[in-house]
């Protein structure tokens, strides 16, 4: 089994993971179960990212029963955690390792039920500062025919590691 010993990271561990897996085959995966141990609840709905950069996210959710509601769609939370875990991503992915983030709000808008194949994009440019600030970061949810879902926006807490 792959595992990467964060004590021994100097810097960022998200960034640090991502640019070492994502390229490797079945890397991006490996990152995604990686991010989805490092907070188990996200884990959960079983996303994997397709894109990572600074102040961009890409990540896929498979329609699956685990993730469906009792409509045949995608559960409203699934679409929520899809969102917090590709905007968290992208956040982290943007700081300095002497930078930490927290959500401490999130709102969704649901615009039509989701099946199939759906994709959230995050697209927020991020200071690479542990400066003390707020970010909102939003995020479009797309099915496979391009259309937006949903819409995720979280506020995250930026500040020096404590």
């Amino acid at each position: 089994m792959f595992r990467i010993d964060f004590s021994r990271v100097r810097g960022n561990p998200v960034r640090f993971a991502w640019d070492r897996l994502s390229s490797l085959p079945g890397g991006r995966v490996v990152f995604s179960r990686m991010i989805g141990r490092m907070a188990p609840y996200t884990g959960t709905v079983g996303a994997v990212f397709e894109e990572l950069g600074e102040g961009h996210g890409r990540a896929v959710l498979e329609d699956r029963p685990g993730v469906r509601n009792h409509l045949q769609s995608i559960h409203a939370v699934a679409l929520m955690n899809l969102g917090e875990v590709t905007t968290g991503a992208a956040v982290m992915y943007s700081l300095p390792g002497d930078a930490r983030g927290i959500v401490t709000g999130m709102h969704m808008q649901y615009l039509k039920k989701a099946r199939g194949r759906i994709t959230a994009i995050c697209d927020h440019p991020i200071a690479p500062s542990n400066r003390e600030r707020s970010e909102t970061v939003t995020a479009d949810i797309v099915d496979e025919a391009g259309d937006v879902v949903a819409r995720f926006e979280a506020e995250w807490k930026i500040g020096p590691m404590s």
